[in-house]
């Protein structure tokens, strides 16, 4: 699979934001009010399998020592690949890569094979931060880098 970053108004990259997003509103029964948004400051990347995209991903800074990983997304025909765990460890590199030493991701409860990824890449479970808060639906996990030395 290739790895390659994308700009937010990028076609494919745009295509499977909605698609995640229609599944997270099936997933919850339309409780949740999802809406498929693209961060200005977010850097997005996509993997490709045979020139077609087939996942993403997204890195949010927070702050200067955090990040927060986000819209990580597979479709249904190419899960159970180990293709979210590519996309999480190069997601994780770019974190480093830009000097962030603290990764966050929020997931829904509803999310096992989310929640599965996170805990078994190393990310421990942590209280809802942020905009996610006071969200009942959220889970979310924290995850430290190695600092280069």
């Amino acid at each position: 699979m290739l790895i390659e970053s994308r700009p937010s108004d990028d076609a494919e990259l745009v295509t499977l934001v909605t698609a995640r997003q229609r599944e997270l509103c099936l997933a919850d029964g339309g409780l949740d009010g999802h809406v498929a948004v693209l961060r200005d400051g977010a850097r997005y990347l996509v993997g490709v399998i045979g020139g077609r995209a087939v996942a993403c991903g997204a890195l949010q800074p927070l702050d200067a020592e955090t990040a927060e990983v986000k819209r990580i997304y597979v479709r249904p025909a190419h899960r159970r690949r180990g293709i979210a765990g590519q996309l999480l460890a190069a997601l994780e590199e770019l974190a480093y890569l830009a000097g962030h030493t603290v990764l966050r991701i929020e997931t829904r409860r509803y999310s096992p094979a989310a929640i599965g990824l996170y805990t078994s890449s190393g990310y421990g479970r942590i209280p809802a931060y942020g905009e996610y808060a006071s969200d009942p639906y959220s889970v979310c996990f924290e995850k430290r880098l190695a600092v280069a030395v």
